[in-house]
């Protein structure tokens, strides 16, 4: 069970985590199982696809395809809710969020029948996106609640088998946000944990770069950024994290080429992701330049 110094601490912890993490809690379990050697699941095509498109190749455009596509043979998987609900998120649309929050938690409930590991995670990923609407929508005393529940369904499928590595990752991503936000936590553990069970690598990789990017050790992040790079080597959420890293590390000349490679697949991105991604660019390159742009409005922010 994870322990939390102050309550407040608790719920920015869990605020700072939300848009991070999200990808992460809905890592799906594939055909070819990327978790698990021995004993994989098997789940329909569109779904597989779609993580694919999402988590290897950075191509949201393709992935909500596939997942609508899912959504209409109503495939009775939380994930592709789960799915649709991040994708809600990043383009912060509240309320289809908070719909597709709901279908998560319900579809893992009844999953918890028959796979009682997954379905008390991917119940615990359906309050967490739950959590992430409340505390847009109502505020921390709301998240704070949803958090708890996050914690007792993890803690339920970590009585089912604690060393199963799809549980691990998503555990120790969380870990890691929790350590980065609250004071005096040492996330040596959470590294740990990701490095040796996190499967696919490319995704703990990016999780591990993440944490280190925010702790500030910028030498650690772009060891772990470029390890990801080697595995998804098209993904453009990996140039943008790249990006950040050599801005903070002073780099600024170096970072506006790989926000350039992140930028040129604006086309599969969400609009106000890459608006985003514009945005940064923008003052990277106003301050090579010493310029004076609208960087806010040039981008669409």
């Amino acid at each position: 069970m994870i322990c939390f110094p102050k309550p407040q601490r608790t719920v920015k912890a869990f605020a700072s985590a939300v848009a991070v993490v999200i990808g992460l809690w809905v890592t799906p379990t594939l055909a070819g199982d990327p978790f698990r050697q021995e004993n994989p699941h098997t789940i329909d095509e569109q779904t597989e696809a779609a993580f694919e498109s999402i988590f290897k190749e950075g191509n949201y455009t393709q992935a909500k395809e596939h997942l609508e596509k899912a959504e209409a043979n109503k495939v009775e998987e939380p994930l592709v809710y789960a799915m649709l609900a991040s994708l809600a998120y990043i383009e912060k649309d509240w309320e289809t969020l908070k719909k597709y929050a709901s279908k998560t938690r319900e579809t893992a409930e009844q999953l918890t029948s028959t796979d009682p590991l997954r379905g008390n995670l991917y119940t615990a990923a359906g309050h967490f996106l739950e959590g992430s609407y409340n505390f847009k929508k109502e505020g921390p005393v709301r998240a704070l609640s949803k958090l708890q529940k996050v914690l007792q369904y993890v803690d339920k499928a970590k009585e089912i088998d604690p060393n199963d590595p799809e549980l691990n990752l998503l555990t120790g991503y969380m870990d890691l946000m929790l350590a980065v936000n609250v004071p005096f936590a040492d996330p040596a553990n959470a590294v740990e944990k990701l490095e040796t069970y996190g499967n696919p690598k490319y995704v703990a990789y990016r999780g591990i770069a993440v944490g280190y990017r925010d702790l500030k050790e910028h030498n650690k992040a772009m060891d772990f950024v470029d390890r990801a790079l080697e595995l998804a080597p098209n993904n453009p959420d990996l140039f943008y994290l790249k990006a950040q890293i050599l801005r903070n590390q002073g780099k600024e000349q170096e970072s506006l080429a790989f926000f350039k490679q992140a930028l040129d697949k604006r086309a599969q991105l969400p609009e106000r992701y890459a608006a985003q991604i514009a945005y940064e660019n923008c003052r990277a390159e106003n301050s090579i330049a010493n310029g004076n742009r609208d960087c806010r409005t040039e981008s669409g922010l």
